[in-house]
């Protein structure tokens, strides 16, 4: 009756061949799993008219104050929520007031009859708040709703509120997978590549980050500030990183592990740089904001490195994560150690530099030989003069 396409309407099908009756359909999921902060978030409404040509499907936001909220609290779907019943129903022939939200706009539009139903997931089929499937169907038949056309709708509406709770839940592992391993990561694990050991060799410009002096800030400040501190520069950090198309692999504690793929390496590197400056944008933005609330601030210290690995499911029979491994990885992580030793904000292999773009090759200074903890032999790094 539904499949799991995002764009696929639930009155198609059977749906339409028995709502047909009906001047108007309306049907809403809701349900929010995480915090305000974060995310899975799957509220949409679907609603037929028989008077429309093009049915209308809408997604919306958390109830924040403001119109919607207001008009959710005066709905029939929110006295369906509070009360706890299943049905509320408004005969308009028969004298009912129209005395929830849409209900006189239907009166006036002609319709005599309205139902509002709630299909409840349960305790045991509940995610998070994701809890309940509501429909609301209005007739403008001269006798309104008979008998038969109610026990039509909820024969019909049980299979109904299955069929959207399976898409929906659907929806939620995949923004749970995006959230957690990344939208590249999740698509592979979402298609089935979840086998131990099943990776693929690619070659691509890495990205480790890390906060400069963060161990001394996190000792010195107020424990409450430490979890808001590392969101405000995550949050910079990483949609630096996704808006210039790399990957998130891995968050740890102030660190970050991402990738840039592209057809040829000098793509991966241009998207890896574009990061980098709009991270430069971002911290100007976040430290001038931080110091203003006087909140402690810090930098960002940058390790880019140009190397082949390993990418997939990597770990023991219960415990899988999708990630990339080998010496690239290794030796990136490295080069970030040496920032602060190096008093540089960024550092780059010599692999990296030699595909930096043309147009940048300037502003790239060589500061020597250096050794990597755990590499054979001295690496030649670079930096990039400040303003690039």
């Amino acid at each position: 009756m539904l499949s799991s396409s995002r764009s696929e309407r639930p009155s198609s099908g059977r749906v339409r061949r028995r709502a047909c009756q009906y001047s108007q359909a309306r049907l809403t999921h809701k349900g929010t799993l995480g915090t305000k902060e974060t995310i899975v978030d799957d509220r949409r409404a679907f609603r037929w008219d028989s008077t429309r040509i093009v049915e209308r499907v809408s997604q919306y936001e958390l109830a924040n104050p403001g119109e919607f909220a207001d008009n959710w609290l005066r709905s029939a779907f929110h006295e369906l929520e509070t009360s706890g019943a299943s049905e509320l129903r408004r005969s308009f022939g028969s004298g009912a007031p129209a005395d929830f939200y849409l209900l006189q706009e239907l009166k006036n539009e002609g319709y005599t009859d309205f139902i509002a139903m709630a299909h409840r997931f349960g305790e045991g089929g509940s995610i998070g708040d994701i809890d309940c499937f509501f429909s609301h169907f209005a007739t403008r038949s001269q006798g309104g709703f008979s008998d038969g056309d109610l026990a039509s709708l909820r024969e019909l509406l049980l299979c109904l509120a299955l069929a959207v709770k399976c898409v929906t839940l659907s929806g939620v592992a995949g923004t749970i997978a995006k959230v957690y391993l990344g939208q590249d990561a999740a698509d592979q694990v979402l298609h089935g590549k979840i086998t131990r050991g099943r990776s693929d060799r690619i070659s691509a410009a890495l990205w480790f980050s890390d906060l400069a002096n963060f161990t001394h800030i996190s000792d010195t400040v107020d424990s409450e500030e430490i979890i808001p501190m590392l969101n405000d520069y995550a949050d910079a950090v990483i949609s630096s990183i996704q808006e210039a198309g790399g990957e998130v692999l891995k968050l740890m504690g102030d660190g970050t592990l991402a990738i840039f793929k592209g057809q040829k390496p000098s793509e991966a590197c241009a998207a890896a740089l574009t990061a980098r400056a709009l991270l430069d944008r971002r911290l100007s933005d976040l430290t001038a904001r931080r110091r203003i609330e006087g909140r402690p601030f810090t930098d960002v210290y940058l390790g880019l490195h140009m190397g082949d690995v390993f990418y997939g499911n990597i770990g023991s029979k219960d415990r899988l994560d999708f990630t990339v491994i080998g010496p690239a990885v290794n030796e990136v992580s490295r080069i970030v150690s040496l920032c602060r030793s190096l008093q540089r904000q960024v550092l780059m292999s010599a692999s990296f530099a030699a595909i930096v773009p043309p147009t940048q090759m300037d502003s790239l200074l060589s500061i020597g030989q250096h050794v990597l903890r755990g590499v054979n032999r001295a690496q030649e790094l670079f930096t990039m003069l400040p303003g690039i």
